[in-house]
């Protein structure tokens, strides 16, 4: 047998792993273009059928910190290739199936796709010079944007003229070229962190986060108030306090809680929740401007294609402006520019919500806020690497990636809420009124403030990239929380 050689140039490795990071995002909005036709398309009820959108987020959240976990342990490269075969089982099962289980189980499959991020980081750390990472990590932010931005016009436009199966068989392909890419490219990284995998941990962990995030997703459905939402509730409190309580005390974590309650990666994470809830709000009420009839007053009567296409200038920007994301990290550092990606993010919501008279007003607005969040998504993903043992890289941005699906989630929760008390009367539809949708982009910037305060207690030094886990303990003398300075 042949051995393969790897090149692991450093072009080349990032070139492949920006690829692989289309597959994340492209896979949680693939299906918005088929969600009002569902129940027909799997001859299922509504609810049933709402989990083919639900179990994607749900799996996802739990795959983040477990991937970047297994990979600090076993090899990132080796747990990427597994996370990616595992991904196209899935999408080959929702490309053949016309029935709501199996496209449940592809679906769920579909959303271990999203361990890909913190492990691309991981090996970005590991395999490029110190002076590669910052631009690899924008560049691969920029192609995580655009895939979440071109998934729903992608999709619209399939759904419009070919088998809607189509959307999987062509994930299933990009998900093959970039197992074969990595495969041949990228070297496996030397790094290994040392311990075994906490099977308590990862189970508490995966029943927590299912019993927190349900009923943030189905909120809106089951009510607010009802018993199975304040109970789903009080139950994610008592299994994650308990789960906290065993990472605590076991020797191998699956998240370390004291490195993550180090002041900068805490106050990253935080801010990453407010930041993922302002970033996502666009994409939740930007298409449901552009598609609502002119007779509401705000409305363009876009079509799906056409709406999607509008909101994808977001990931256009992102991807565009990725050597300025690069050269303000270099520059600058990590936090001035996550405080920069949130005031700008914040300014596209004023923006949007002093002016929506034309789609060009729509336009600008999200590329404003797409670049907000090229910066932003970079710079905190090259925070947490820098204040973080290199053994840990992945694990932590696992956990970083959690939080963002956190605020997303709950984005989608409050915002449902928002729009849902602010209705008009349009025949016999029901629909959000424009007061509605302007305090939607009040409450986006509201948010969006709210990471750029939270960034500010980031301590203004960090760790050095690379340094050993006792580079990152704290001296007696130095001040609680702190980290330790550069040298």
């Amino acid at each position: 047998m042949i051995a393969v050689k790897r090149s692991g140039s450093p072009s080349a490795v990032v070139a492949v792993l920006a690829l692989t990071s289309l597959l994340p995002s492209l896979l949680q909005t693939l299906t918005i273009p088929l969600i009002p036709n569902l129940p027909v398309l799997l001859n299922a009820s509504p609810t049933d059928a709402s989990w083919v959108v639900t179990i994607t987020p749900l799996t996802g959240a739990i795959a983040t910190p477990v991937s970047g976990r297994l990979g600090d342990l076993f090899g990132k490269r080796r747990v990427l290739l597994l996370t990616l075969a595992a991904v196209i089982v899935g999408t080959v099962i929702s490309a053949v199936t016309d029935s709501l289980w199996p496209m449940v189980i592809g679906r769920g499959l579909q959303g271990l796709a999203l361990g890909v991020i913190p492990l691309a980081f991981g090996l970005f750390r590991d395999q490029l010079p110190p002076r590669r990472i910052g631009g690899a990590i924008a560049l691969m932010s920029g192609t995580l944007g655009l895939g979440g931005a071109m998934g729903i016009p992608l999709a619209g436009l399939i759904v419009e003229h070919f088998d809607w199966h189509v959307l999987f068989w062509g994930s299933a392909g990009l998900g093959l070229l970039s197992a074969l890419l990595i495969a041949l490219v990228v070297p496996e990284s030397p790094q290994r962190a040392e311990g075994r995998v906490d099977v308590v941990g990862t189970i508490g962990l995966t029943v927590g986060l299912i019993v927190l995030l349900l009923p943030i997703v189905n909120g809106g459905q089951w009510g607010w108030g009802s018993t199975r939402t304040l109970g789903f509730g009080a139950a994610a409190i008592v299994v994650l306090l308990a789960w906290a309580r065993h990472q605590l005390r076991v020797d191998s974590p699956l998240v370390d809680l004291r490195l993550s309650a180090r002041r900068p990666v805490l106050m990253a994470n935080l801010a990453t929740v407010a930041t993922g809830f302002a970033i996502f709000a666009m994409f939740f009420a930007f298409p449901q401007i552009l598609q609502a009839p002119t007779a509401t007053g705000y409305g363009f009567g876009q079509s799906l294609v056409r709406s999607g296409l509008v909101v994808a200038t977001n990931g256009v920007v992102a991807l565009l402006l990725t050597p300025v994301a690069a050269r303000l990290i270099t520059r600058y550092g990590p936090r001035p520019a996550m405080m920069l990606g949130a005031v700008v993010i914040a300014a596209g919501y004023i923006f949007v919500a002093l002016r929506t008279d034309s789609i060009t007003d729509i336009v600008i607005a999200s590329g404003i806020i797409g670049a907000g969040a090229g910066i932003s998504t970079a710079a905190t993903a090259q925070l947490i690497t820098d204040a973080v043992p290199a053994t840990d890289t992945a694990s932590a941005n696992g956990v970083n990636t959690l939080m963002r699906q956190v605020g997303i989630a709950t984005s989608t929760a409050v915002l449902t809420v928002v729009l849902a008390h602010t209705t008009i009367s349009l025949g016999s539809a029901t629909l959000p009124s424009e007061e509605g949708f302007r305090t939607t982009f009040i409450v986006g910037a509201a948010a969006a403030i709210v990471g750029l305060l939270l960034t500010a207690l980031i301590p203004t030094r960090t760790p050095v990239s690379g340094g050993s886990a006792e580079q990152y303990s704290k001296p007696a003398d130095a001040p609680a929380g702190d980290a330790i300075p550069q040298r």
